[in-house]
């Protein structure tokens, strides 16, 4: 079967296939960051950004240039303080990543581990609440990855508000196509990007805090490029600290633009919910499973399947690739047991043809 233009179809969980528009928006002018057009730009999409949730709370936003990864730590080495610590729930490679950016910035997190296939543990995240005075913040993924894993982060809330503990959440995975409950979960902060379920490309990213957050926030972090203080200090008076990305910025615009005509979030979620719902069924056909059988543990945005115990991750990916279509392997222990199929970005329904056609084929080989 074959592709008769270079279109790649990625069902990696980010970045993602980009709209004709968002790729064109790239061809923008040149432009400096200390100019008014750039300041103008900037304002605009921090935001956007506060308020693809409508949330009746007054929030502000903290863009960054690097990964997700630069957010959540510019978010947690910035916000948890030196005289009080957090609690981290980890259920996968990205819970168990900030316990090491928080050690990276000599603060000791209270760690509560699940298995990776397993919902965080609520059981052991309040007897060490009750334990440990000293916890001020709980920090969860909210998509995990790993997995595909959803957390519940309205139990954590619950438990969080019980205790008098405020959340930090790691939302790269999962802000603009999962729910985030802005009014009512004790937040202090969501990190996220532009190049997963925003549709935007690599290179932007950001922390959401309230203002009554920002209002208190003092330069702490080991960083002085992820300080959040610093960034947001800077950025409140118009310009940057530092040099941004433009281009992705300019994307990014693109995209948040794209999100509010198709009807913001809510039917972004939808399109996931039924996407992911198809591939599920196109996969069982050919007698490959979900990682997580329950569909009420999955996130809408990425679904981790078996490997068939008679094939291994490249007899089905390179078929794929060939034919322009990209997956994504399993994570450490789980590379030679799952694969991830991502659904963000301009998907068509060909593209799902293809791929259910020739990963049909390459199982069947």
């Amino acid at each position: 079967m074959s592709v008769p233009n270079e279109r790649f179809v990625l069902l990696n969980p980010g970045p993602v296939t980009l709209t004709d528009t968002v790729r064109d928006s790239l061809t923008q002018r040149d432009m400096c960051h200390r100019e008014s057009a750039f300041s103008d730009l900037m304002r605009d999409v921090r935001g956007q950004l506060c308020h693809i949730y409508d949330s009746e709370q007054a929030w502000t936003s903290v863009l960054l240039t690097g990964s997700g990864t630069a957010a959540v730590e510019s978010m947690v080495s910035s916000l948890v303080s030196g005289e009080r610590t957090a609690l981290v729930a980890a259920n996968g490679v990205y819970g168990e990543r900030i316990e090491s950016m928080l050690k990276h910035a000599g603060k000791c997190p209270v760690m509560v581990r699940s298995e990776w296939a397993d919902p965080i543990d609520f059981d052991a995240v309040e007897a060490k609440l009750q334990q440990e005075s000293s916890i001020k913040h709980v920090i969860a993924v909210h998509h995990e990855t790993t997995t595909g894993r959803l957390n519940d982060l309205g139990r954590l809330a619950e438990l969080c508000t019980r205790y008098g503990k405020r959340m930090l959440i790691d939302g790269v995975s999962s802000f603009g196509g999962e729910k985030l409950d802005l009014d009512h979960w004790p937040i202090d902060g969501i990190a996220a990007t532009a190049n997963k379920c925003l549709h935007g490309i690599p290179g932007i990213a950001f922390v959401l805090v309230p203002r009554t957050v920002s209002e208190k926030m003092r330069p702490s972090a080991s960083s002085l490029y992820l300080d959040l203080a610093t960034n947001h200090s800077a950025q409140e008076k118009g310009y940057p600290a530092f040099t941004p990305a433009i281009q992705s910025l300019y994307a990014l615009k693109q995209a948040l633009i794209e999100l509010e005509a198709a009807g913001g979030w809510q039917q972004r979620h939808q399109l996931y919910c039924q996407r992911s719902t198809k591939v599920a069924a196109a996969l069982e056909e050919i007698e490959i499973q979900p990682l997580l059988v329950n569909a009420t543990d999955r996130s809408s945005v990425l679904t981790a399947y078996r490997l068939p115990r008679d094939c291994d991750y490249d007899s089905l990916s390179q078929p794929l690739i060939e034919n322009r279509i990209v997956i994504y392997a399993g994570q450490k222990e789980l590379e030679r047991i799952i694969f991830r199929v991502a659904v963000m970005g301009d998907l068509r329904e060909d593209d799902f043809e293809r791929f259910f056609q020739t990963i049909g084929e390459a199982r069947r080989s």
